[in-house]
């Protein structure tokens, strides 16, 4: 059994308020810091399969509003209100990294608070896609359902099972479901059995499409996309380069998990690009 305490070993955990709401994050390490954001139903654990690839950063890993241990925001519409609960961890600029979701989290942040981001890599973002009748049908199913508390029950079977990492995680979630580690497992299972309103950000998600504000982001921007995402496009990681004016890096036989499928290859292309 892998402790949930353990995921992001050598980070403290610490609590921030912004507003109301409370905020969850683990934070430690050496070296310019760096602000990894989760995509939705996720939470901060998912990155424990990156961690070992960041030596020389300040990590600061939060639990999105209503993910994890954080609680939800009072209310909100749009992703603006999940950017500016995460001013209350930056001590001043720091680089940003956000999957999915997250990614567009980390452009808000931008967009709303520039003095405080240097640079960005957003990993398989969200945004574009999300914002189709479709697709909101989806993440309120999702929302509803949960599918991820249901699978977070039964992490340490998944974790140690070929056939039950194939079952939840393969084709939709990664290319490849044999090279998830039981740790990144258990960092993609773990968090969702804390959540308390996930569903208000997916649902933030698709009422926001971000394409109308891309042009105030002033920082310098990576995308980063698995060439197998069946979640999201890479035609849409094109639209972000084209629209941000940013260089694209797609990784080959790569899906929608991308942080916890090739990690270190996620975790090299961000480092060269922060610099």
């Amino acid at each position: 059994m892998t402790d949930a305490t353990d995921l992001l070993p050598g980070l403290e955990e610490r609590f921030y308020e912004h507003r109301g709401t409370r905020i969850r994050a683990f934070v430690g390490g050496s070296g310019p810091p760096l602000l990894l954001v989760h995509g939705y139903g996720g939470g901060a654990w998912n990155f424990t399969a990156m961690q070992p690839y960041l030596q020389g950063r300040t990590l600061i890993v939060p639990d999105l509003p209503g993910h994890g241990a954080s609680t939800p925001l009072p209310a909100t519409s749009t992703l603006r209100g999940f950017a500016d609960a995460l001013v209350p961890l930056l001590d001043g600029p720091v680089d940003v990294f956000g999957h999915s979701l997250g990614g567009v989290v980390a452009l808000r942040l931008a967009e709303r608070h520039p003095q405080l981001v240097r640079r960005v890599v957003i990993a398989a973002a969200a945004g574009i896609s999300s914002s189709t009748r479709l697709a909101r049908l989806t993440i309120a199913l999702v929302g509803i359902v949960q599918p991820g508390r249901i699978a977070g029950r039964r992490a340490d079977r998944i974790a140690g099972s070929r056939r039950l990492r194939n079952a939840v995680f393969g084709p939709s979630e990664v290319s490849n479901p044999d090279l998830l580690t039981e740790r990144a497992v258990h960092g993609f299972l773990r968090a969702p059995t804390l959540h308390t309103d996930a569903i208000g950000a997916g649902l933030a998600l698709a009422a926001d499409d971000p394409r109308q504000e891309l042009e105030r982001v002033r920082s310098m921007v990576l995308v980063l996309w698995g060439a197998r995402d069946r979640q999201v496009p890479v035609e849409d990681g094109f639209e972000y380069a084209r629209r941000l004016r940013a260089p694209l890096r797609v990784i080959a036989d790569c899906g929608h998990l991308l942080i916890g499928e090739r990690p270190e290859v996620c975790a090299s292309a961000a480092l060269e690009f922060f610099g």
